[in-house]
């Protein structure tokens, strides 16, 4: 193992450049450590966001040699090429200035597509009870845990040609909502996620399903909004 990392960082905005480093090689190093021992030991002016440091926010994730990853749970020694690394903004989001990314257009993508629990009871009503072992509450306990890391976003190819394109995060969240038999907008949920830029868009490339830190298949979940919509069209409900 060699004594230093030769890392390129991206500096600037999208029309911005790589800036190249030397960083030491230290042991069990994450590649956030790298990037902190960046910012506070070569240049205090790398923009650049984390908060909890154990893979429970994903406001860490960037591009780490050409794949989307959350940097705190990524350790160099499984991704430095021969001593070198690449770190750079997620794609598919406007870069606002180095490794930071403007999460607005994701965030409104979840409520374009009806990404909110709409119910029907009040506090005045009794607790709504789902058994667990039901089919409904099965599906919906596969997708639950997104955190909205953005990593599957900036992994989607369909993503890059159709910027207008909901995305895998926004989808699997509707999918977990399609599931909740507590939920009442339904049909406006199918309605959102069954135009252009909605479910039937999904070329089921699997880099969602590929990159998710979590372990989420978007792409399943996409498909299952894919049958959902079908059935709903044919019904009439559309």
């Amino acid at each position: 193992m060699s004594a230093t990392l030769h890392v390129k960082v991206w500096r600037g905005g999208a029309d911005g450049a790589f800036q190249e480093f030397e960083v030491p090689r230290r042991e069990s190093q994450t590649v956030l450590d790298v990037v902190t021992h960046i910012q506070r030991a070569l240049d205090p002016t790398l923009a650049y966001r984390y908060a909890c440091r154990v893979g429970m926010c994903g406001s860490c994730a960037m591009t780490v040699n050409g794949a989307a990853r959350w940097t705190c749970r990524t350790h160099v020694d499984k991704v430095a090429n021969k001593g070198e690394l690449t770190i750079a903004p997620l794609r598919n989001l406007p870069v606002i200035r180095d490794l930071v990314t403007d999460m607005r257009e994701f965030f409104d993508k979840w409520a374009r597509a009806a990404g909110q629990f709409r119910g029907a009871r009040t506090r005045a009503d009794d607790f709504a009870r789902v058994s667990p072992q039901s089919a409904e509450r099965v599906q919906a306990d596969a997708a639950i845990e997104c955190i909205g890391c953005a990593v599957c976003y900036a992994s989607c190819d369909v993503l890059a040609r159709l910027p207008e394109y909901l995305g895998p995060a926004a989808l699997n969240r509707a999918w977990t909502l399609v599931n909740d038999v507590r939920d009442a907008a339904q049909a406006e949920r199918l309605r959102a996620v069954a135009g252009d830029a909605g479910s039937l868009s999904c070329h089921t490339h699997m880099s969602c399903t590929e990159r998710c830190p979590k372990n989420i298949s978007p792409t399943a979940g996409i498909a299952g909004l894919k049958r959902a919509v079908a059935r709903a069209a044919l019904a009439g409900e559309l």
